[in-house]
């Protein structure tokens, strides 16, 4: 398949990248710069690439498949329009524009023309990042709870943007990238130290629908230099520092928190490099656009994911005018990922829910309480103060688990099922501290409606009948019947309750809903 040829539309300070990778691509045709020393340089060094000044020399070229274009922002939409409107493939280094208004047109057009439309995200290309990304996909650092960056530097300033439309965007394409949705808040703050009405120093932070947070914080007055995205989760730490060697570039820390008493307790572990594959991102970035254009695909970085960046930055700018006042969103922008639904469980802050748990619709998990992984609560359960389910266990649909409990692995509870207070669940017959006997777990199962009174003891391998009541303080050491009632220890029935829990009478009658039992069914079903 034939390379597609390109045109570099400005090659002044970061263009000249741009021409001398898609040189060594074999892709570049025309140069199209108004500096005359810039355009001799090219001349001299690519005599076979066609040096001109006029942006329609170029854009009549048939040998010109796509338009690479590096000049000041204000300019992007205008020459973008015009490649587009000559069937011309466009890559715009960021921002795609400055309006999202003239972002979503060139959106379209492109759509329309059947044209790629690609932004220069840079660092999404860059070999680590893209290894970051997949580290984060795959869950090896879990839930992800945070992420920062810091791009400083005591380096080219400008005067045509301030430093977060200089720095940020990068920083912030990554950022969504990783979080998956866009956000629903975002605030700036910042310094004008150079120039009045230019900001030297901001710091941007993004909250997302799913609790997920952000920040960005970029200078150009910096002491030294410093390129670093933190990525924070719930089992393990990522650090991808771009100033370090190639092979230092990623670390992963596997440092978890534990808690202790209902304390906090970090634990740190070693750290580790993780390998990437060497390359030069720009050389990456470049390449993907003569795929693109090749393989008539969408771009990794297209019109889309440039809306969702430019949009993220004027909320920034916004809110950096307004004195750091926060700009929400209602939705995603056009085109762009929507930001998933706000979780229909509630989880206290305090509480702890590991990967690998499954939480219906209106779960509710309170203070304290830790469910381990592969756990499955059903809608509407509560789970209380200080509770502690799992691994591995299943919480029927409207469970209430009263505080200070812990659920066991081999314990089931199916449907409504009342858990009072302090009540224990054991799954170990004979335990030793010095002996492990995991493997000779005794499976519990509590069968739909039964209530187990505030510190009643169930002890494991046995079954608990529907719609049964043990009352407070008994110890179950045997399988329970349906609608017994069960108290003492060891616990023996001295009754039957009805399905609402009031006591039956002799003749089987509830007092309290009217229903009646046949007492000679309930005998012969428990076996006596």
């Amino acid at each position: 398949m034939a390379t597609p040829g390109v045109a570099v539309i400005g090659a002044g300070y970061w263009g000249k990248n741009l021409v001398r990778n898609f040189a060594a691509l074999g892709a570049l045709k025309v140069v199209c710069e108004k500096n005359e020393a810039l355009s001799k340089g090219f001349s001299e060094k690519y005599p076979e690439v066609k040096v001109c000044l006029a942006v329609n020399e170029a854009l009549a070229r048939p040998d010109v498949a796509g338009v690479v274009i590096s000049t000041p922002a204000e300019t992007h939409f205008t020459l973008a329009r015009e490649a587009l409107l000559a069937g011309k493939h466009v890559y715009a280094e960021k921002p795609l524009t400055l309006d999202e208004g003239e972002a979503r047109e060139l959106i379209a057009l492109a759509a329309e023309k059947n044209l790629v439309l690609m932004v220069g995200h840079l660092l999404q290309y860059h070999p680590v990042f893209v290894k970051l990304k997949e580290m984060v996909r795959a869950g090896e650092l879990g839930r992800i709870n945070y992420i920062y960056s810091n791009r400083l530097n005591l380096g080219k300033i400008r005067r045509e943007e301030n430093i977060l439309w200089s720095f940020a965007p990068h920083d912030i394409s990554m950022i969504l990238a990783l979080a998956g949705e866009f956000p629903s808040a975002v605030m700036a703050t910042g310094g004008n130290y150079l120039h009045q009405k230019i900001a030297d120093v901001t710091t941007t932070h993004m909250e997302f629908p799913s609790g997920l947070r952000a920040h960005v914080f970029v200078s150009w007055l910096h002491p030294f230099k410093e390129q670093k995205l933190v990525v924070v989760g719930d089992q393990k730490m990522a650090v991808f520092d771009d100033t370090r060697p190639w092979k230092e570039k990623l670390t992963l820390y596997p440092h978890v928190i534990h808690w202790e008493g209902n304390v906090p307790v970090p634990e740190k572990a070693e750290s580790s490099f993780v390998e990437a594959p060497e390359g030069e991102p720009l050389k990456a970035e470049c390449a993907h656009f003569l795929e693109s254009i090749a393989e008539k695909r969408t771009p990794l970085t297209d019109g889309r994911e440039g809306l969702a960046v430019l949009t993220v930055l004027n909320a920034a700018q916004k809110s950096l005018n307004n004195g750091g006042c926060a700009v929400s969103f209602e939705k995603a922008p056009d085109g762009h990922a929507a930001a998933p639904a706000a979780p229909e469980f509630f989880v206290h802050e305090t509480a702890l829910v590991e990967k690998g748990v499954t939480l219906a619709k209106d779960v509710k998990v309170w203070h304290f309480s830790h469910i381990l992984p592969g756990t499955k609560v059903g809608e509407g359960a509560n789970i209380g103060q200080n509770v502690v389910a799992g691994p591995d266990v299943t919480i029927g649909a409207g469970c209430k688990i009263q505080n200070n409990v812990s659920v066991y692995k081999g314990v089931t509870l199916e449907d409504g099922v009342f858990c009072g207070p302090s009540m224990v669940f054991t799954n170990v017959y004979n335990p030793r501290a010095f002996i492990r006997r995991m493997a000779e777990l005794r499976p519990t199962l509590v069968k739909k409606g039964a209530t187990l009174g505030a510190n009643s003891t169930i002890v494991c391998g046995v079954t608990i009948g529907r719609y049964a009541l043990v009352g407070a303080g008994a110890v179950v050491v045997r399988d329970v019947p349906d609608h017994a009632l069960m108290v003492g220890n060891p616990a023996k029935r001295i009754g039957w309750v009805c399905e609402c829990g009031v006591t039956l009478g002799k003749d089987g009658l509830c007092s309290g809903c009217g229903r009646r039992y046949d007492i000679g069914e309930l005998l012969e079903k428990a076996g006596k």
